[in-house]
């Protein structure tokens, strides 16, 4: 048992005492696992309401910040949706099989981004996947990429996904619509997303100039999957700077994001 006082268990936890204010540095810099942690979970005891006042002020993203790391999550499916592809070509089943993981954890996370769920640490992630409205039709879906022995299995299998996620996307009315189908990879025969319109799209609608100018590197485990680096608050803002999330304006709360 640890007796603390609230200031000073938030700043511990999180790095920053969030009834004081979140800046974007705040929110870039610190972990989905960790927000979900302070956010979700049995409160016994509040009698001040102030830990009410510091979820609620922690609940979700800020308008621009939100269509930023949904833009990034974006961004990593486009940089390896075509290497299902190219690892089978090139006769390296098992690479293609590796990438087919790392894009349907991306996806998942993707998912409960758009769903406004912090995305929890790997032990969790499936179950708070499986919790949300469209696990029902993506779940054999992405099992079945992730069980199949070829590499045209799986493409067809994320192909099917990746229609989906981007028809939840257009029904989100974050941006204006973008075309949901599959298409060849250039002149390669392999089927993509061409995941990137969608990281554009987003991008387009971000107001925050220099949010908008910063490189998507995306929320720090965007970025970085340490355990022992995204565990260490005190480490997170150092690590934070390093991918140049620093001198960002304050963003606007949630209650000013756009209809």
């Amino acid at each position: 048992m640890v007796v603390a006082g609230l200031a000073d268990w938030l700043t511990g936890h999180l790095g920053f005492d969030p009834l004081t204010g979140v800046t974007t540095f705040d929110w870039l810099a610190t972990p989905t696992q960790t927000l979900a942690e302070v956010t979700g979970g049995a409160v016994f005891h509040d009698g001040l309401r102030q830990l009410h006042q510091a979820r609620q002020a922690l609940a979700w993203y800020p308008d621009d910040v939100w269509r930023y790391v949904l833009a990034c999550q974006w961004r990593r499916i486009s940089q390896e949706e075509a290497f299902v592809g190219r690892c089978g070509e090139a006769g390296d089943d098992l690479g293609s099989a590796i990438v087919t993981a790392r894009l349907t954890r991306d996806l998942v996370r993707l998912c409960l981004l758009m769903n406004r769920v912090y995305p929890p640490y790997g032990k969790w992630l499936g179950s708070a996947f499986a919790r949300l409205p469209c696990a029902g039709v993506l779940t054999p879906v992405l099992t079945a990429a992730l069980a199949a022995t070829g590499w045209h299995d799986r493409e067809r299998h994320l192909t099917r996904a990746y229609g989906t996620i981007a028809d939840l996307h257009n029904e989100l009315g974050l941006t204006d619509w973008v075309e949901p189908t599959a298409r060849p990879f250039h002149d390669r025969p392999f089927q993509v997303l061409d995941a990137d319109r969608f990281t554009t799209a987003l991008t387009d609608t971000i107001t925050g100039p220099k949010l908008h100018a910063r490189p998507l590197t995306g929320a720090l485990d965007q970025s970085i999957d340490n355990t022992d680096a995204l565990g260490d608050r005190a480490r997170g803002p150092a690590l934070a700077n390093a991918l140049d999330v620093a001198d960002l304006p304050d963003a606007p709360g949630p209650e000013s994001g756009r209809a």
